[in-house]
């Protein structure tokens, strides 16, 4: 590079016309040259921070020697040494590297040196790291870290468990469901078997009472006694048959109904059973009578009496009871209790239709007949 320097001056007066001119040039050159190395040349180690690992900061060591036999050692600050790692070198240059991993209280001053066995000389440098710059867990950390994972696990269980709540609750409705479903049908069932076994009961106890009505029937059959009818005491307007054990009314009135006639057989006491045959008359009456008073068919508790073809009479004079009952059939008609004293009559009244009423002979049996 050249550089020029110029000055000039010119000086003068009126009467001289005098005129001086200095020039001065100074000519400066300068040398530029770059800089190549060679074999023994270098610098010294420089120290990076690499990255954060293991709860530390790795730092590297490396330096730039040509051709040079090298050993680099790491040293704390009380000067003992640390192992790093592996000293590793390039191939066109030798490039020479190593790095440890400092934690945090282990002494935050470190060294590293290289040592040129070549050359018999040694580079050192050093670094102090605050703590402040390593990495660091807070126990506030810790503690929401436990409280999180004890958060999330709630979570889940309570998810979890009220998951199996819900298909517990599924469960145990569709076992409600099918509870509900087997009560309603063994309620069913029962009711069937009720109605079933009501209808049996009621069958057995009918035949129980039919049997019950026609053993005292057959009872009361044992008490048959002969009867006639007596000439002397009837309605002049009732005719009585030879054998006197038929009777008929000889005018059609309606106030023929109650027109007599009594029996010539008269009871004060024990049991008398005898038969009527009414045949198909509309009107008909039959009882007994002492000293004017009398008991007859047509009292209230005496139905569906003249539906009946032949009627048994049974005349209980220790209980004061007439009862009476369809001969055919063996069924009970109805009873009547008296309230009358003396020997008991009985009567008849053939109704005003003219046709006969007649007293059917009975047979007595000297057993029952088996039922």
């Amino acid at each position: 590079m050249q550089i020029s320097l110029g000055y000039s001056c010119i000086c003068g007066n009126a009467g001289m016309g005098l005129s001086v001119q200095l020039t001065a040039v100074i000519f400066i050159l300068m040398l530029v040259s770059t800089y190549q190395p060679i074999e023994g040349a270098g610098h010294d180690p420089l120290l990076v921070v690499d990255d954060y690992e293991d709860d530390g900061i790795r730092l590297k060591c490396f330096s730039e020697r040509l051709f040079s036999q090298v050993q680099m050692l790491w040293t704390d600050s009380r000067g003992n040494n640390i192992t790093g790692t592996p000293l590793t070198t390039g191939t066109s240059t030798a490039n020479v590297s190593s790095s440890i991993v400092l934690k945090p209280g282990s002494g935050n001053s470190v060294s590293c040196k290289i040592i040129d066995k070549l050359l018999k000389t040694s580079t050192e440098s050093s670094v102090v790291i605050a703590d402040v710059f390593f990495p660091t867990t807070s126990p506030w950390l810790a503690a929401f870290v436990v409280i999180l994972l004890l958060s999330v696990f709630l979570v889940i269980a309570a998810f979890y468990k009220l998951r199996v709540n819900n298909k517990a609750t599924t469960r145990a409705l569709n076992a409600q469901k099918e509870i509900q479903q087997d009560i309603d049908d063994l309620n069913h069932q029962l009711d069937e078997l009720q109605k079933n076994f009501q209808k049996e009961i009621d069958d057995a106890m009918e035949k129980i009472d039919k049997a019950r009505i026609e053993l005292e029937f057959w009872k009361a059959r044992s008490n048959a006694v002969n009867i006639t009818l007596d000439q002397k005491y009837k309605h002049p307007s009732l005719c009585i048959n030879e054998e006197k054990n038929r009777v008929k009314s000889s005018i059609q009135e309606e106030n023929a109904l109650k027109m007599m006639v009594a029996a010539t057989e008269g009871f004060s006491e024990n049991e008398h059973y005898w038969e009527v045959e009414v045949g198909d008359q509309s009107e008909w009456e039959l009882g007994v009578f002492s000293q004017g008073k009398y008991i007859l068919t047509d009292e209230e508790d005496v139905r569906n009496c003249k539906q009946c073809s032949v009627v048994a009479v049974f005349l209980d004079q220790k209980r004061k009871k007439l009862s009476f009952y369809d001969a055919e059939e063996k069924t009970s008609i109805g009873s009547i209790f008296y309230n009358l004293s003396g020997k008991l009559y009985p009567f008849f009244s053939p109704g005003s239709d003219g046709k006969w009423l007649g007293v059917r002979p009975v047979k007595t049996l000297n057993l029952l007949p088996s039922l």
